[in-house]
């Protein structure tokens, strides 16, 4: 029985920093980690979403999970709400810190010209409307959201609540999730912490998180 573990990236990033979490889910689950990656900046969200749809087509494997950091979170579910994902092999999703339900930061940096270009389409589009997203494809959905508030994001978070220091716990909240966890770790720490690794894994192999170990 194959299994495959696919990381999508989040905004401004390459997947190299998903590595270290990949060869740790690699050797916790005994699967291939193949990673998505796609031009967050430069490409609007439906577009990325028929992407990953036909790179997850062409894998070969008995269990197919996904895990997205940030906005590779929100792209997985732009997949299953419009592109598709119904013939895919079986598996589970976690989501590391992504804005499914918004971001307050995003449309800060939305009221300055160079920060509405910086941020892309995807962003543009997803995160700067009234979207009321719901979970809905019948995988079990894990989510994981930060409280170490650390990174660019203080600039322009308003601070009012507990967040990863770009995203905060209620946007990373949706409807129809199995389970939502918090540990206290940073926006950008997430796909390094070994802590979220094996919760992750945990999530992925049994459809829970291992409430033993919050903490990194």
């Amino acid at each position: 029985m194959k299994t495959a573990v696919v990381y999508v990236h989040g905004l401004w990033m390459t997947g190299l920093e998903g590595m270290v979490l990949r060869r740790r889910l690699g050797r916790e689950l005994a699967a291939e980690t193949p990673l998505f990656r796609y031009r967050s900046v430069g490409a609007g969200i439906a577009v990325n979403a028929r992407s990953l749809a036909k790179c997850l087509s062409r894998l070969r494997a008995d269990t197919l999970h996904l895990v997205g950091h940030s906005l590779g979170g929100v792209l997985i579910c732009k997949m299953f709400e419009e592109a598709g994902g119904e013939s895919l092999p079986p598996g589970r999703v976690v989501l590391l810190g992504s804005p499914v339900a918004g971001s307050r930061a995003a449309h800060r940096l939305a009221q300055w010209k160079l920060g509405r270009l910086i941020m892309g389409r995807g962003v543009r589009e997803e995160l700067l409307v009234d979207r009321q997203r719901r979970w809905a494809c019948g995988r079990d959905l894990g989510v994981i959201a930060g409280t170490l508030s650390v990174g660019l994001g203080r600039i322009v978070n308003d601070h009012r609540g507990s967040s990863d220091g770009t995203i905060y716990v209620d946007e990373t909240c949706i409807p129809g999730m199995k389970e939502h966890l918090v540990m206290h770790v940073s926006h950008t720490g997430l796909p390094f912490s070994a802590a979220v690794a094996k919760q992750t894994a945990a999530f992925l192999r049994a459809g829970r998180f291992d409430g033993s170990d919050t903490q990194d």
